[in-house]
């Protein structure tokens, strides 16, 4: 299982909003390239995100499926992208406080469970799934820090 962490200028309630906003998905998840439906009630347990991945025109349409939700603390998805297969990725929120106001740990915990990125060992399926989440959390820091900024006079 891949396991990465980045600390993020804002609070877990601020992460949160930005995780559950089906909509900025392909923002800050790697590999996502558009939206297509966010389904009514997301990111309650049962819903789904469909969007496509890949890069035109060679683009494939999947979706994910929250497992778990416990808002503004952790978020369980099966994301599919078939041919490769399906992940279970878990996102947890861990509020840090520091002198300059509070920040948020975030963890993601990744792992292939269905398809042909399953039958892969682990040994050569966590380097390059370690490298998609330390992007996933950069790009995830950008957005919620760029809403997190207070608005200019």
């Amino acid at each position: 299982m891949s396991r990465n962490s980045r600390v993020i200028k804002a609070s877990a309630q601020q992460v949160w909003d930005v995780l559950a906003d089906g909509w900025l998905y392909p923002l800050w998840v790697v590999g996502a390239s558009r939206m297509r439906q966010v389904e009514d009630g997301w990111p309650a347990e049962g819903t789904r995100l469909h969007h496509s991945v890949g890069s035109w025109p060679l683009l494939l349409d999947d979706d994910t499926k929250v497992l778990e939700a416990v808002a503004p603390r952790r978020l369980v998805v099966q994301a599919r992208a078939w041919p490769s297969g399906e992940a279970r990725v878990s996102i947890d929120l861990n509020p840090v406080v520091a002198q300059d106001g509070l920040r948020t740990e975030v963890v993601i915990e990744e792992r292939a469970v269905n398809g042909p990125g399953r039958l892969v060992p682990r040994v050569l399926q966590d380097p390059p799934l370690a490298w998609r989440n330390i992007e996933t959390l950069r790009r995830l820091a950008f957005v919620v820090e760029g809403r997190a900024v207070p608005a200019r006079p």
